[in-house]
């Protein structure tokens, strides 16, 4: 028997692959019943090398989001294509999963094929991806699939990183046709996640709840409050957790991100170009006094003055201050090698650099992150130079930033291009912020990857110092989720024990 028609498509229609594409569309497709629970099970031949599930933000990148998932739609089953705007991809993801068990547990052959061999695509922002990558890490999944980024935002970071570009893509048939076959073709690659902690006392009039940088409530980056019954909870103290897979900044250039976001949510309709929105970040700059941080941004506002910044640099190893330069407006903390649209701050530390300073190049597997620091963006401007990089102040696998009374009342932050207004005591209390290693997911990556592993042999070799420690206190289950995917459920009727 052949592959039934899925989505009601005929396998002779123009929207098929013709005898003189190099992959066939069906090696893409899945069929009904995989995707919706209780459908009936269909005969199918034919195993696809390479199903995938497909989430797009259609608000994304102008009208081309919704582009992309009208063409997405006709080329495939429309049900194994989900916009995330009608529907959280914890749900959907979850839904999947669920009913794949319960095929597998009845010992269907086609179902364990799918799942060996799923891939993701996620089209969006940096956010968007962002997102997805939280979800599947939350869901802890036996088998994680890989997930694959279409670059629909501004910055585009994560997509850049992994060699999927920093452009918009095409959105007719053959542009899609041909970032499918590449998916095909990517390798995996893991990716380290960073859990994200601020803490910060209840004030006894008004409120210091930072503002939430997204409109998503599921996003790992809009981080939220944690329950009074969570082990982080602490009696006569607002906390707050989320995590990132990218970076968190601080300081300068968060101003400038906060500035544009907060213009185009007052504007969405000036925002749908994305040249136009690199050029109105590129303004913003200039008006913030990004180029003239020394008339525009008084020292009492630097880094130095702000915060008292700890590290640790080992895994179980010890906290020690890091000592930074007083000229320092912006810090960077990065998992990756894009920042702001393809700028790697780190760069590739020379043989000396890596002996005298313990430094490596910027893995995205290692469980440590990288920390940069700017004077103003005459400084950032070094990084367009072929070996340029910011100022390199360390690599941890714990960061620490303790806020005290000060001359500000507030700085701006970011994690991964979501900005917001940070409040800062106004009495001797403690604003605190903790990022560490969280765990991995798997990303596919091109030909044309910029990221290092420090599991690839052609890579330079990781420090001895990445293996977790068999000391490392053990953190709770709890502890270790993004908050993405809590309506992750298995059903009575599936026996747990069966699951692979």
């Amino acid at each position: 028997m052949n592959l039934p028609l899925l989505g009601g498509k005929d396998p002779g229609s123009a929207v098929m692959a013709n005898s003189n594409s190099e992959f066939d569309l069906k090696d893409f497709r899945i069929p009904d019943y995989i995707l919706v629970p209780e459908s009936e099970v269909e005969a199918v031949s034919y195993v696809p090398e390479c199903p995938v599930i497909v989430f797009i933000n259609s608000k994304s990148g102008g009208q081309l989001g919704g582009d992309l998932l009208i063409t997405y739609r006709s080329l495939l089953n429309e049900k194994q294509v989900f916009d995330v705007n009608q529907e959280a991809p914890d749900k959907s993801l979850s839904r999947i999963y669920v009913n794949l068990e319960k095929l597998k547990h009845s010992e269907d052959d086609f179902a364990f094929k799918i799942q060996e061999r799923l891939r993701i695509i996620v089209a969006g922002g940096d956010g968007t991806a962002g997102w997805l990558l939280g979800v599947v890490s939350d869901l802890k999944l036996s088998q994680p699939p890989p997930i694959a980024t279409v670059p629909l935002g501004t910055g585009n970071n994560l997509p850049f990183s992994f060699g999927w570009g920093k452009k918009n893509p095409g959105t007719d048939s053959r542009s899609v046709e041909s970032f499918l076959g590449q998916v095909k073709k990517a390798k995996e690659m893991k990716i380290d996640s960073w859990h994200f902690l601020m803490r910060m006392k209840a004030p006894k009039e008004g409120s210091c709840d930072p503002i939430a940088p997204l409109e998503l409530p599921h996003s790992l980056h809009a981080f939220h409050r944690v329950s009074e019954t969570d082990s982080l909870n602490m009696e006569g103290y607002h906390t707050f957790r989320g995590g990132f897979w990218n970076y968190f900044s601080m300081g300068m250039d968060a101003q400038v991100s906060y500035a544009f976001h907060t213009e185009r949510k007052l504007h969405p309709e000036k925002f749908t170009n994305q040249l136009v929105n690199q050029g109105t970040y590129a303004r913003l700059g200039c008006t913030q006094g990004w180029f003239a941080a020394s008339l525009f941004h008084p020292a009492s506002k630097n880094i130095a003055q702000v915060a008292k910044i700890s590290v640790m640099k080992k895994v179980g190893g010890h906290w020690e201050e890091l000592k930074i330069s007083n000229s320092i407006r912006s810090i960077v903390c990065l998992n990756l090698p894009s920042f702001s649209g393809g700028f790697n701050p780190w760069g590739t530390p020379n043989a000396r650099r890596r002996r005298d300073r313990d430094l490596t190049a910027p893995f995205v597997d290692d469980r440590l992150i990288e920390v940069v620091g700017f004077r103003d963006a005459w400084h950032g401007l070094v990084l367009l130079a072929p070996k340029g990089h910011g100022t390199r102040l360390a690599q941890a696998h714990r960061i620490r930033f303790e806020f005290h009374k000060g001359s500000a009342d507030h700085t701006f932050m970011r994690i991964d291009g979501e900005p917001w207004k940070q409040p800062l005591p106004d009495d001797d209390d403690t604003v605190m912020v903790e990022i560490s290693h969280l765990g991995q997911v798997k990303m596919l990556a091109t030909d044309n990857c910029k990221s290092k592993s420090c599991e690839d042999p052609t890579s330079p070799p990781a420090p001895e110092t990445e293996e977790p420690d068999s000391n490392e206190e053990e953190e709770g289950e709890e502890w270790k989720k993004f908050g993405a995917a809590e309506t992750f459920r298995i059903p009575d009727d599936v026996d747990i024990s069966h699951l692979s």
